[in-house]
């Protein structure tokens, strides 16, 4: 970073820890986190829509889209969720890769599967082989996105499936009554409200998501968490400062950096949550009118 850094042998002291602390190999840590952050402000309205739209299938009156939706919903509850993760990103990988496959090279005249291998002509791979490594980085990380926002989305759909049911009918017969359609019932009386029975559990499930995004090391992604391993253990490539082991310290700074995350987010949620609870016969609401009087 510094031309003084340029031989660490020859720095002691606080310099050798600052030159050490602005390295290539940190800065690319430093960048980790906001990768971290990226993939939260994606993959939260993603599983969002996700988690709608399969409330909404499983609500649907037409019977095959409600069974998609009530099989989207319930495909968590099973399995864990490492499995998904591992499974989501290979399985669309190579669904992605057969759809061009069969686009681009029509002739092939070999299997696909052969064995337990998966083969596609090289101009379906994804990313192309003679694609700049930014590229295959990219790639990974969107594939990473997707499924965390397929497998969260499957739990938002529970949650906002359960909030929907939750609004008193009554107030849909009324609102259609009045001479709303039922559409717009749902639009302007169920989807409102709905959102005060949703938020305690899209709560749990936005902290969760913040718990969850050390995975991205396991689907192949470069985060906080390979370069702490990385830059904190004693026996590595990474860098260029022979050090002891340090990852104990490393980790500790992830600590502290979730530790930070949950903490604000806790105190969005409940304005959030205030300012959702305003004027709805909910406990929330009854407590706001009780203070204002």
């Amino acid at each position: 970073m510094f031309a003084s850094c340029a031989d660490p042998s020859t720095l002691e002291g606080l310099s050798w820890l600052l030159c050490y602390l602005t390295s290539g190999k940190h800065i690319l840590f430093y960048i980790s986190i906001g990768t971290v952050l990226t993939l939260l402000v994606i993959t939260a309205p993603a599983a969002l829509a996700f988690g709608f739209g399969g409330a909404m299938a499983a609500r649907s009156q037409f019977a095959p889209l409600r069974w998609i939706g009530k099989a989207y919903t319930s495909m968590v509850r099973g399995v864990p969720d490492i499995i998904f993760f591992l499974f989501v990103p290979i399985a669309l990988d190579q669904l992605f890769e057969f759809i061009r496959h069969k686009a681009k090279c029509p002739d092939w005249d070999q299997p696909i599967w052969q064995g337990s291998d998966f083969v596609v002509c090289p101009a379906a791979k994804l990313p192309l082989s003679t694609s700049e490594q930014w590229v295959h980085e990219t790639y990974g990380f969107f594939m990473a996105v997707l499924a965390f926002a397929i497998v969260f989305g499957a739990f938002a759909a529970n949650v906002i499936y359960g909030a929907m049911n939750a609004v008193p009918r009554a107030q849909m017969e009324t609102a259609e009554a009045y001479g709303m359609s039922h559409r717009q019932a749902f639009r302007r009386i169920l989807v409102p409200q709905m959102w005060v029975y949703a938020l305690p559990g899209l709560s749990n499930l936005w902290m969760i998501l913040i718990k969850a995004t050390p995975l991205l090391f396991v689907l192949g992604v470069r985060d906080i968490v390979y370069w702490a391993r990385e830059l904190g253990g004693s026996k590595t490539s990474a860098y260029e400062y022979p050090h002891p082991d340090w990852r104990l310290y490393y980790f500790l700074a992830l600590l502290a950096f979730y530790l930070i995350m949950t903490s604000l987010s806790e105190r969005v949620l409940r304005r959030i949550s205030a300012r959702l609870s305003k004027g709805q016969a909910t406990m929330a609401g009854e407590q706001q009118r009780k203070a204002a009087a």
